[in-house]
């Protein structure tokens, strides 16, 4: 059986621990993460949070440190979404959870399950910090505030949809001036609320005017009171940019009227109370009518005085106009003495009317009218003798220069030298030949004399013998006698090229 050896003084553990176990690295890891879990099952740690990262994952892992110290810390992504804050770097918190370790590191670290804000302080400061950096870009602006619509006739509401803030706007709406209201459910406290009251701003401005359901001309986000980590979902950043983007003029109505939350600065109005912001949204009823009701008869007596006064402007004018005798006596006597001296002068022109009438009517007798016409018939047949000489002249004149003309052309036409014995040699197509040397031997030739045409073959050599001289040698082959085709119409002159 082996000992061990017992260690020298050189070196070597002591004899009192020779005998200790030896662990592996994973089994001591285990052994110190059960060992803090034990001893620091839960605990609450006090610090400021430094480094903050979310994961992918939706997890959070960040540092909580003093002047001294730091502690690696995380939250799990359940516990996280429940956060009625956002967890930002330099914000004093209180973390609830038990310390573990992390073998892969050889670290421990807190696992958070609760934290919140070291008291109103940090909050506020914040809060602070965060209304300076949305001012700082202009979301609070009093230029970028819209108008509210005087009478809506859809009001869109965000908020919970079984609390009392709901049934307060919609009683109010009803009492006032009774108009649609549509409600978008949200969540108003909690880790979720900033997320769906976000949700609910852009749905509705997302909506297409004329869609099935109407699109709001007016937004109200409410909720009623509480404490200040009740009422922070508004005071999320998400929610502001939500409110300042927002094309439909938005009311924010939360909390109490002492209560200020962020959505308050960015909002186009605010109201101290829910049931505010509905008064806000509409008018009363009644009043319009009244208003409408006191508008009439006020226009009504104002019509009364105005038509009473200009009656008397009218009649006071009349009365200083003149009389209508003293007016038309002047005009009267002026026409009746015109109509005195318009019938003497219109007696007179009548006469000479009637005397010129009767010397022109004796002018037009029928014996003179028939005078006249001979005496026209007789000066047109006097011009038509004087012309027809003339006429004649001219027609011989035109004939004898048309027949120079054509005799003319029949001497410079080329069936005139047909005629004097010369013939006209083509191509079968009609081509001109114009020289010996453009015919090869054996070629088809057409032949155009005066009085019909011929057909040859072209061919080589020298000159023919003379007609009637010497005799036919025996060899020789008989000349071909041309085939002549008259002319079917010899009127048809032709084209001599």
């Amino acid at each position: 059986m082996d000992e061990f050896p017992e260690s020298s003084a050189e070196g070597g553990a002591p004899p009192s621990l020779s005998n200790l176990p030896e662990l592996t690295v994973s089994e001591l890891a285990g052994q110190l993460k059960r060992t803090i879990e034990d001893a620091y099952g839960f605990v609450r740690v006090r610090g400021e949070l430094g480094r903050v990262v979310v994961a992918k994952s939706g997890h959070v892992y960040f540092d909580i440190k003093d002047a001294n110290a730091t502690l690696n810390s995380v939250m799990w992504k359940g516990q996280a979404a429940r956060l009625p804050f956002k967890p930002e770097e330099g914000l004093e918190v209180v973390a609830e959870g038990k310390l573990s370790t992390y073998p892969g590191r050889s670290n421990y670290q807190l696992i958070a399950e609760r934290m919140r804000p070291a008291g109103l302080g940090a909050l506020m400061q914040l809060l602070e910090e965060r209304k300076k950096k949305l001012a700082a870009e202009g979301l609070f602006d009093a230029d970028r505030k819209k108008p509210i619509p005087y009478l809506p006739n859809v009001i869109g509401v965000v908020t919970s949809p079984t609390g009392a803030v709901i049934r307060d706007i919609v009683h109010r709406v009803r009492e006032r001036f009774p108009v649609r209201v549509i409600v978008w459910p949200a969540l108003v406290q909690g880790e979720r609320a900033a997320a769906e009251i976000e949700a609910g701003i852009r749905g509705f401005n997302a909506m297409a005017p004329g869609g099935p359901i109407p699109r709001p001309d007016v937004i109200i986000v409410a909720r009623g009171g509480g404490s200040i980590e009740d009422l922070w979902p508004f005071n999320e950043e998400r929610v502001a940019r939500a409110a300042s983007d927002s094309v439909i003029p938005l009311i924010s109505a939360v909390g109490h009227e002492t209560d200020t939350t962020l959505i308050d600065y960015v909002s186009d109005r605010r109201a101290p109370t829910p049931t505010g912001a509905a008064e806000i949204a509409v008018p009363v009823r009644a009043d319009l009518l009244a208003a409408v009701m006191d508008l009439g008869a006020r226009s009504g007596r104002s019509l009364t005085r105005q038509m009473e006064k200009r009656r008397l402007e009218f009649r006071s004018a009349a009365a200083r106009l003149p009389k209508l005798d003293a007016v038309l006596q002047g005009p009267r006597q002026r026409l009746d003495l015109a109509a005195q001296k318009f019938g003497g002068a219109l007696g007179r022109a009548l006469g000479r009317k009637r005397a010129t009438f009767d010397r022109t009517g004796g002018a037009l007798r029928p014996a003179a009218l028939r005078r006249e016409v001979a005496t026209k018939r007789a000066e047109q047949q006097r011009l038509t003798a004087r012309l027809r000489p003339a006429v004649d002249r001219r027609l011989e004149q035109t004939r004898r220069r048309l027949e120079t003309q054509a005799r003319v052309l029949t001497s410079l036409s080329y069936e005139g030298v047909l005629k004097r014995g010369f013939a006209l040699v083509t191509t079968p197509n009609g081509s001109l030949i114009r020289s010996a040397g453009s015919v090869g031997n054996g070629d088809p030739l057409r032949l155009r004399f005066a009085d019909g045409e011929a057909f040859a073959v072209g061919g080589t050599g020298g000159a023919p013998p003379p007609s009637g001289r010497g005799k036919k040698k025996a060899d020789e082959p008989l000349p071909q006698k041309p085939r002549i085709r008259r002319r079917k119409r010899p009127e048809d002159q032709g084209d001599l090229f």
